[in-house]
């Protein structure tokens, strides 16, 4: 957490007078939609306007959030992103440990005179004004709650702020299963609850949201997984093909990776997928236990992200990925 004097430092700023804006990571996912309205939200409750901004759009089955629809998405309104944040007074960095992390605003961002308020979850945070870095919390989310709890605000936490602070703890712990999930997270869901988060209605909108296209996809996937390494690495692939074929919609591929991982004996999984435009290969790692997929990806493909949760990018071919990937794995000693 920020220290005492920061955490009033930070209070200073949060005034309706200054221009605030939230910014997130390129493709943000749920933890990252869910702590940057979550966050909105808490200071609409002190009558304090932000703006959030995304590098790019997100998937549907997130837009069902509160003013989720108001999100700037900074591919498609290019000048209104980098004039909102060149010209804030306070900008918060949710769910990013760096400014290579958010796409196209990363220039903006760094060129930014505001106050750069830095709240995330991943290993390795870079330069920020105030930073609260904590790599055991599960969840962004969780993070800001955490914030407002500090800031002795707790009795401002409605349904709204719920709502998505709920759903991006959720995401980020698969369904509370992953073992960053602790008692501690158990305790604020249980008290987002209590201040109106509804977990029914909160999973069939986030997760029983399936398009023809994701199905199609996941049963060709499904259909051809590969395991190597003794049985302990699971392989999962698509082409730019297979995705045009069957129509894939951003977020079609969420938690793909995860299919792999649910194999018994396995302990990582790895998804690899040509990007729809760009000559590059998109990789997901997933693992158990002590297997650390952050620093296999940073290591080889370019990556980064949490012991048990990774991303990485490669620019040679999917056959080619794939085979430097099997290579790679085969001399990992941590498996």
């Amino acid at each position: 957490m920020f220290t005492p004097a920061e955490l009033l430092e930070i209070n200073t700023l949060l005034t309706p007078e200054n221009k605030i804006v939230i910014l997130t990571h390129y493709n943000p996912d749920g933890d990252a939609i869910g702590s940057s309205l979550g966050l909105k939200h808490y200071l609409k409750a002190r009558g304090i306007f932000a703006e959030v901004i995304v590098p790019n759009d997100f998937p549907k089955f997130l837009k069902w959030m509160p003013e989720a629809k108001k999100v700037l998405i900074g591919e498609y309104k290019r000048k209104a992103a980098s004039d909102l944040i060149s010209e804030a007074d306070v900008i918060f960095c949710l769910d990013f440990n760096a400014p290579s992390r958010i796409g196209i605003l990363g220039d903006w961002l760094a060129n930014a005179k505001a106050k750069k308020i830095l709240i995330d979850h991943h290993q390795q945070p870079e330069h920020f004004d105030f930073v609260y870095s904590d790599t055991v919390i599960p969840a962004t989310c969780q993070m800001v709650y955490h914030f407002i709890e500090a800031l002795d605000d707790e009795n401002l936490v409605d349904k709204d702020i719920a709502e998505c602070l709920y759903t991006g703890i959720m995401t980020d712990t698969g369904g509370f299963r992953f073992r960053s999930t602790s008692a501690t997270t158990h305790r604020i869901i249980a008290n987002l609850i209590e201040h109106g988060a509804d977990p029914a209605l909160i999973t069939s909108n986030t997760w029983d949201t399936n398009t023809v296209s994701r199905l199609h996809l996941l049963a060709l996937i499904l259909g051809r997984i590969e395991v190597v390494k003794d049985g302990k690495v699971a392989v999962l692939y698509l082409t730019r093909e297979e995705l045009k074929e069957y129509g894939f919609q951003k977020g079609d591929t969420e938690g793909f990776v995860n299919y792999g991982l649910s194999i018994m004996g396995v302990k990582m999984a790895a998804f690899f997928m040509e990007d729809l435009y760009e000559n590059f290969i998109k990789i997901s790692f997933r693992s158990k236990d002590d297997m650390d997929v952050n620093q296999f990806s940073r290591k080889y493909f370019n990556g980064g992200g949490h012991i048990n949760a990774a991303g990485g990018k490669s620019y040679e071919s999917l056959h080619d990925t794939i085979e430097t990937f099997k290579g790679k794995i085969e001399a990992e000693e941590s498996l």
